[in-house]
């Protein structure tokens, strides 16, 4: 990986990250046409960097992250389906990470949910982060654990998750951003400590390059979230829908054409 390979890695997590359209989709597509997917320390990079653009969250809406055990509580609950799932499907999850195939389907698939949630349900009025039960909150870490396939988008499916629980777009979507601390927080631990019993290590060149991404897309995802929020409450999610379609299906061609997407 080269210096602007990791810049360029980290403004598409950090744009990416909180919009509906699947951060990891979009770095698995951009490492393979960068020539670096099948590299070990690009999949460590592209889980690692995510902790930037997460750490946004907590200085952005660092108010809601002060002692609040209710706040705390639903966090937790819906944090732990993914966990879980998570443990029991992390084989496959590597599996699928390394299949542009998959991600195609899951952004096409995923556009058109977000098209139908967005005609569903347009009305402003609707449930606020404090009106979750526990329940609901279940409900809400089951729906992000789709996400565990490439493509889906974590932020997309519990936000639609969120509406479909009758919640506000914004405040689905702000759900989804506190929700990611503790699962992403989760996701790199696993993958450091994964790579240390491997007997694994970063170089000193390696660590500059996931400083430079975790600075990168931190910066760009503070941007990203709060256009993303304003932009929502305005005109909906038909944009990010019709987006994920149309880059599905030309990667679906590419596919069918026999285009190697590992360049």
């Amino acid at each position: 990986m080269t210096w602007s390979q990791a810049f360029l890695l980290g403004i598409i997590e950090g744009i990416t990250e909180f919009l509906p359209i699947s951060s990891t989709g979009h770095m698995v597509i951009a490492s393979h046409f960068m020539g670096i997917a099948g590299d070990p320390f690009t999949k460590a990079f592209e889980v690692i960097i995510q902790m930037g653009a997460i750490l946004t969250v907590l200085v952005l809406y660092w108010r809601r992250f002060l002692p609040n055990w209710s706040f705390y509580q639903k966090i937790l609950v819906a944090f732990l389906p993914t966990a879980v799932i998570g443990f029991f499907l992390k084989n496959q999850v590597d599996r699928w990470l390394e299949s542009p195939l998959v991600v195609a389907w899951a952004l096409v698939l995923g556009g058109v949910v977000l098209l139908f949630i967005d005609r569903w349900n347009k009305a402003a009025a609707g449930k606020n982060i404090e009106d979750l039960n526990l329940p609901a909150c279940v409900k809400l870490g089951l729906f992000q654990s789709l996400a565990m396939i490439p493509g889906v988008s974590r932020s997309g499916a519990t936000i639609v998750g969120g509406m479909l629980l009758g919640m506000k777009r914004a405040e689905a979507a702000e759900f989804s951003f506190f929700l990611a601390v503790p699962t992403m927080a989760a996701a790199t631990g696993y993958k450091l400590l994964k790579m240390i019993r491997g007997g694994e290590s970063f170089t000193g060149e390696q660590w500059q390059l996931l400083g430079v991404g975790f600075i990168v897309s931190f910066i760009v995802a503070a941007v990203a979230i709060k256009a993303f929020i304003g932009f929502l409450q305005k005109k909906g999610f038909a944009l990010f829908g019709w987006y994920r379609i149309i880059v599905g299906i030309i990667l679906l061609i590419l596919l069918a054409q026999g285009t190697d997407l590992n360049l």
